[in-house]
């Protein structure tokens, strides 16, 4: 039996991947990536990085970032503590989905994840206070590629469910789309 579910969600080549606990008194095992299970998903490359951040207050955004191809990656993101809604933006000019963005609960509780393919956008904002995530990439850091979008966006709309309560100035500084966006073609 399979440790983990994946569907497939609006947004071409996003999934969500749902980890089953096995668990006995003692407590319990999750596993958080298997390239056997997830190659059937589209992962195909190694993992050249892993990252975790830690979000000490409700309420607090982080992102919207991505990088620029040849750069570009693709992410598996968890939370391990704590409550967030994560949020992916198709950036992929070519795509039938092209600006569309999909958001969805990720918990130490509800054991899921969400597969975010090159070309998207990532971001999310604490539902609880004292948040964990680990993110899983398929290319390392490149600070020359790093690119964002702004939170509040217009031509996003993406509608946060918690009041803002603590935004870098990094992020808050992001330009718009506005007409000049072209979007991204790996």
């Amino acid at each position: 039996m399979s440790a983990t579910t994946i569907t497939d969600l609006p947004l071409s080549g996003l999934r969500l991947i749902e980890r089953r606990h096995l668990g006995d008194s003692r407590g319990f095992l999750s596993r958080l990536f298997c390239a056997q299970e997830l190659a059937g998903a589209g992962w195909h490359k190694s993992i050249a990085q892993v990252n975790h951040t830690y979000t000490a207050k409700r309420g607090t955004i982080r992102g919207m970032h991505y990088q620029m191809p040849p750069y570009d990656e693709m992410k598996l993101v968890s939370c391990i503590r704590g409550e967030v809604c994560d949020v992916a933006i198709d950036l992929r000019s070519y795509s039938p989905t092209y600006l569309q963005s999909y958001m969805q609960t990720l918990s130490a509780a509800n054991c899921c994840a969400l597969l975010i393919p090159e070309g998207f956008a990532h971001g999310f904002q604490a539902q609880t206070n004292d948040c964990e995530l680990v993110y899983l990439h398929t290319a390392a850091y490149n600070p020359q590629a790093a690119a964002g979008l702004r939170f509040n966006d217009p031509l996003l709309a993406i509608s946060w469910p918690t009041p803002i309560s603590i935004i870098s100035s990094r992020d808050k500084s992001h330009p718009l789309l506005e007409n000049t966006f072209k979007g991204i073609k790996s």
